[in-house]
């Protein structure tokens, strides 16, 4: 089931901008987990990348998501009361 925003598209409220976080994280995620996968299978495949570079891409890529995840659990809105 793909996520949907109802009612008016309002950059100031603070549940629109948090809803905008998560999108771009998942999608952040989505292309994280496409290209590692991808470059790993390639090396699997007999094509060694120089050094473990590709090892270090992962990790650094893997941090990198990991503070946006971070930040958007930071950055949510808190309940109205």
């Amino acid at each position: 089931m793909p996520i949907r925003w109802y009612g008016p598209a309002n950059p100031e409220d603070p549940t629109y901008r948090h809803f905008e976080r998560i999108v771009n994280l998942c999608l952040h995620g989505g292309v994280f987990a496409a290209v590692n996968s991808g470059g790993w299978f390639l090396q699997e495949m007999r094509h060694p990348f120089p050094d473990g570079s590709l090892t270090w891409v992962t990790s650094l890529w893997a941090s990198l998501w990991l503070g946006q995840l971070i930040w958007v659990i930071v950055q949510r809105p808190k309940p109205e009361e």
